[in-house]
């Protein structure tokens, strides 16, 4: 029988999306972006909530091209309040714009969101060994660094907890536990164990 992170094991989705996707290393800007969006818009609900409407995110949210999505108009913002395929919380919709036009921005100064938010884990993942869901933090430094930096660039709904999901889901930290199956091919994808 195959072991796996036990946060995953509530439905086929959660059982996809952790073995194909959680914790693989991201670096399309797209992909990046797309998951900071979806881990805002998740504070307060459960996953699962946005892995339902990942589809109508997408749909949305015009495939999370920030170029695009930078030019939303109040229209259509309202019209997204009416989207049942979204989260229909007008802060975390809002957000979503403010935070297309913030890393325009941010590609401006820096000239890449890929290279900007993988320094702060100094390019490439940190390999943890966790033994139980019960050592994995809700925050760490490097959580903390990033959420004070995006949210001092103009980017909003990125608090560290946020900030550390975010980390987790693109593979910046490898957090699945020690006994589950992909923990070594996930740690097969970045260097080995920093000492500690």
């Amino acid at each position: 029988m195959v072991t796996r992170c036990t946060w995953c094991l509530a439905s086929p989705e959660y059982i996809r999306y952790h073995d194909e996707e959680w914790g693989v290393p991201v670096h399309d800007e797209r992909g990046l972006f797309e998951f900071l969006v979806l881990e805002g818009a998740q504070a307060g609900l459960s996953w699962s909530t946005i892995l339902s409407k990942r589809g109508g995110y997408r749909r949305a949210f015009e495939d999370f091209d920030a170029q695009r999505i930078a030019r939303f108009t109040a229209r259509r913002l309202s019209a997204l309040l009416e989207d049942t395929g979204i989260v229909r919380n007008r802060l975390k919709i809002e957000s979503a714009v403010r935070n297309a036009r913030a890393l325009l921005t941010l590609r401006e100064d820096t000239g890449s969101f890929d290279a900007y938010i993988w320094s702060f884990v100094g390019g490439a993942p940190i390999q943890n060994a966790r033994r139980s869901p019960s050592e994995v933090p809700a925050n760490t430094p490097q959580s903390d660094a990033m959420s004070k930096d995006l949210k001092k660039r103009g980017f909003s709904f990125v608090g560290t907890t946020v900030c550390y999901a975010f980390m987790q889901a693109v593979g910046m930290v490898n957090d699945h536990v020690v006994d589950c199956f992909r923990w070594k091919e996930v740690r097969a994808l970045g260097p080995e164990p920093r000492a500690r």
